[in-house]
């Protein structure tokens, strides 16, 4: 037995509707603590890691672990039907997941769960990154925004007290640059000049989380997966790890 009732909906739909950008369904694991899915796209460009906390919800009643394939592109329309004051209830039964969304009036939803096998996903885990930087959303956003004007790919800069986003076209480039005080930049940690690129469409995907988001940790190093860590409160954590683009000679 599995039910929950949230009261601030976009939490969810503003988390499944950047998942839903790099993957179709996966696994989302049920507990007292909350709910999770951890999942990597087709091309394995990139991993992505979500937690919403049990705490976030109105109502939050579990009898045990629960492993629920979803297709991830449908639960996403359900949530969409969403509108300003809904409440969402999840419900698990016989084998579907029923949401029910209530305001002025009372609309149902059923959607199948799915018999899905855990596909192997790197170890990310075992990543040890070299660098780190936190800094508000919307700048990060811009760049990656500004970024797409001149370029496919961006690369990412960071030293002791700086942090850069680069990107160059054939006659066109870009940059935006933060030091150490400004109040966009949290915080920047660099064992030396340290870079790497990453392709922006993948960033772009990535960057719908920001609406989730009142900050964001980027940790990466040398031609180095980089890891872009969205928090909101330790309400919901949304994570993704993204390959990078090596650079030809």
């Amino acid at each position: 037995m599995f039910k929950a009732t949230l009261g601030k909906v976009s939490l969810l739909t503003d988390s499944i509707a950047s998942m839903a950008e790099l993957i179709e369904e996966g696994i989302f694991k049920i507990d007292k603590s909350g709910i999770s899915l951890v999942a990597a796209d087709r091309a394995m460009v990139t991993v992505v890691d979500f937690k919403i906390s049990s705490s976030v919800f109105e109502k939050y009643d579990i009898d045990k672990d629960h492993a629920v394939g979803l297709n991830i592109g449908n639960l996403l329309s359900v949530l969409k039907r969403s509108g300003a004051g809904d409440r969402a209830t999840l419900d698990l039964k016989d084998s579907k997941l029923e949401i029910v969304l209530e305001n002025a009036s009372r609309r149902r939803f059923v959607i199948p769960i799915l018999g899905l096998s855990q596909e192997e996903i790197p170890p990310v885990d075992q990543l040890e990154f070299t660098t780190s930087a936190t800094l508000k959303p919307q700048v990060l956003q811009s760049g990656v925004d500004d970024a797409e004007v001149v370029s496919d790919s961006v690369l990412f800069e960071a030293g002791k007290d700086r942090f850069s986003m680069k990107a160059e076209g054939d006659i066109s480039s870009a940059q935006l640059e933060l030091e150490s005080g400004n109040e966009s930049l949290i915080n920047i940690k660099a064992d030396g000049n340290v870079r790497a690129r990453y392709p922006l469409d993948y960033l772009k995907k990535i960057m719908k989380a920001a609406k989730v988001a009142d900050t964001v940790s980027l940790e990466w190093g040398q031609d180095y997966p980089m890891k872009l860590a969205f928090k909101a409160a330790d309400k919901i954590s949304l994570s993704f790890i993204l390959a990078p683009r090596v650079e030809s000679e």
